[in-house]
């Protein structure tokens, strides 16, 4: 596996995945104690749907835009002031939590604020990464940034399990917040000498229309793209499904992390195996799109949490080999000088459409069974992944080579 490491050869690189792996621990521990609360507060998996679509209805309207700032302005200052915003909001959370002032409305709004400041977020801290090794080492560098995010979720979902039974949902908040230290430290850390700097955006123009037209000119990227809104929308919503699941057939809500956390070590091995590729091809994303959907299936219809543990490492493989490549291939095909504004296109398409999905997943598990809710979605997966395999088969004479080489392709 050494190959799936070589970007760790930088030392800036080292530094920031060092420090973005502590501080998603905490987030894992936020997220997965957040949609603990309001299913205890509520006792509905569509008030999750709803919690969950605040988080991530800014990123559907200002991720584009916010693109077009991170490629105008320096990446790193950029992350340091959002990480800095996003451990003030956990902060704020646990304090309202703990005080016992914590309601559903006062949720609602402060999950809004964190999908602001994560719509800014995401698109600088994403194409920071690289900046911080030399060109030809930009898909491992990316694969390595969601292995990170990924392999952070073993231990997150786990210790919020453990800290949730013992005393409270409140602690993980305040938790998570303090974990941003690490991040924040590494940027701080990082020696600008020694980045890869990449042109800054001219100001003016039409930055985002230019980056549509970039994707409206590459079937390939077009292909991309597609299967992540489809996918991201039904397929994705673990965190609205997962909680009444492991409540009904599980043994109890508490099951929750513990599964969440079984199935990060599939996902932690999908976004590996994505690393050690040299090149990232389009068969590749459409096969983990289908492993995606066939082991969340099997998932949904677990009759226990022995059973589900088997299965939850093959959807997690899935998962995460689904996003890394979708990461790596656009990263391979991006200018220089679009490549946040097209880091937060592909965000749009993939977190942008939770707002949309996650509220459908919730009154699916209300009303059709939590199983279903998983289920409805890897269904539709399976069935976008042929599709696609399909259309890049007609259409792959005519297909541009540079984003996915010759021969390598479905």
């Amino acid at each position: 596996m050494s190959a799936a490491f070589r970007s760790l050869r930088y030392r800036n690189a080292r530094l920031f995945f060092g420090g973005l792996a502590v501080s998603n621990v905490g987030t894992w521990m936020q997220m997965t104690a957040m949609s603990l609360l309001v299913f205890r507060m509520t006792g509905e998996a569509t008030a999750v749907g709803i919690a969950v679509a605040c988080q991530f209805l800014p990123m559907l309207l200002l991720g584009a835009w916010a693109g077009a700032v991170a490629d105008r302005h320096d990446r790193r200052k950029m992350a340091l002031l959002t990480q800095s915003g996003l451990a003030c909001q956990a902060l704020l959370l646990g304090v309202l939590d703990l005080s016992g002032l914590i309601t559903l409305p006062s949720i609602y709004v402060l999950s809004l604020v964190l999908g602001v400041v994560n719509a800014f977020d995401n698109p600088a801290r994403r194409a920071l990464v690289t900046e911080l090794v030399e060109p030809e080492l930009i898909p491992n560098a990316t694969s390595l940034n969601t292995a990170v995010m990924t392999g952070s979720r073993i231990f997150g979902p786990a210790l919020a399990a453990v800290v949730v039974a013992t005393i409270g949902t409140g602690w993980c908040f305040i938790g998570n917040g303090i974990s941003f230290a690490a991040v924040i430290a590494s940027l701080i850390a990082i020696r600008p000498a020694e980045m890869y700097r990449t042109p800054r955006r001219a100001p003016g123009g039409q930055p985002v229309r230019e980056a549509l037209r970039f994707l409206g000119s590459r079937q390939d990227m077009l292909v991309i793209h597609v299967v992540l809104v489809i996918v991201s929308t039904f397929a994705f919503n673990t965190m609205v499904s997962l909680p009444k699941l492991a409540s009904r057939e599980w043994g109890g809500d508490g099951a929750f992390g513990i599964v969440l956390a079984v199935m990060s070590i599939g996902s932690l091995t999908g976004s590996l195996l994505t690393a050690r590729l040299e090149r990232v091809s389009l068969r590749w994303f459409i096969g983990m799109v289908m492993l995606l959907g066939v082991g969340g299936l099997l998932l949904a219809f677990s009759p226990s949490i022995w059973v589900a543990f088997v299965f939850a490492i093959p959807y997690g493989i899935g998962t995460a080999g689904f996003i890394t490549a979708a990461n790596a291939l656009t990263q391979q095909a991006a200018p220089s000088d679009m490549r946040s504004r097209l880091m937060a296109l592909q965000a749009v398409a993939f977190l942008g459409s939770t707002p949309i999905g996650g509220p459908i997943t919730g009154y699916i598990a209300d009303h059709y069974g939590a199983d279903w809710s998983l289920a409805y979605g890897c269904i539709i997966a399976m069935i976008t992944a042929v599709a696609a395999a399909a259309y890049w088969r007609v259409k792959r004479p005519g297909a541009q080579p540079a984003l996915v080489p010759e021969g390598s392709v479905v």
